[in-house]
């Protein structure tokens, strides 16, 4: 899979993409990222992206000419038949399900960064996807791009290292479970021990105790 961010701060998203899991994805060619600064397809000598909102308002809105540039671009990196994904509270809520979706059609990804009061509504035809990743407000696109491309790529064949790994997951096959409490070294913590069944040896006893708590 290819994944390419346009972004004005691409260094942050790529800082986390060189590390655990996602550095594994890279390593071992189960992904390839790119990554467009949206500053180099700004308009004129100062590379313009953003000006002031019709019909008044605080902040500034993002140009709907730099994000269309971009997008162009980021499509001729990856393929025009990418998906261009913009995390927006607009968008549908994202979830698990969405997640397994995005991992298993066959179809690279282009990720778009908000930031600032938003971006120019014009640029919404450009786009495939729109996903809200929760009911509250942040300062950029570049955290909610991230949780899009983690949850899709660790599901990626060999990166997680093993398909049940996946299988037994939080909300992988029930969106209403969440996965069961994990006890580990040492056997008593602060006058707190760990539950007996667990210690019983009996596998399918602690199998069904998981799968009721």
């Amino acid at each position: 899979m290819k994944v390419c961010y346009i972004s004005l701060f691409p260094e942050t998203l790529e800082a986390y993409n060189n590390i655990g899991m996602m550095r594994k994805a890279l390593e071992i060619g189960s992904v390839e990222f790119f990554y467009l600064n949206l500053r180099d397809f700004g308009l004129g000598p100062r590379k313009q992206v953003d000006d002031t909102p019709y019909g008044g308002g605080d902040g500034m809105v993002l140009k709907p000419e730099p994000i269309s540039k971009a997008i162009k671009e980021a499509k001729r990196l990856v393929g025009e038949d990418a998906l261009v994904i913009l995390p927006t509270p607009r968008g549908k809520e994202y979830s698990q399900e969405e997640a397994k979706r995005l991992s298993s059609n066959n179809k690279n990804l282009i990720i778009f960064c908000p930031r600032y009061e938003g971006y120019d509504e014009r640029i919404v035809k450009l786009v495939d996807e729109q996903f809200l990743i929760g009911r509250y407000i942040m300062t950029g696109g570049e955290i909610p791009a991230l949780t899009i491309s983690d949850s899709v790529i660790r599901l990626l064949p060999g990166v997680l290292g093993g398909e049940e790994s996946v299988e037994k997951e939080s909300f992988q096959n029930d969106l209403n479970h969440i996965e069961h409490p994990q006890y580990t070294r040492p056997e008593v913590f602060e006058g707190d021990g760990i539950p007996d069944i667990l210690l019983s040896g009996h596998h399918a006893e602690i199998e069904q105790w998981r799968s009721n708590n």
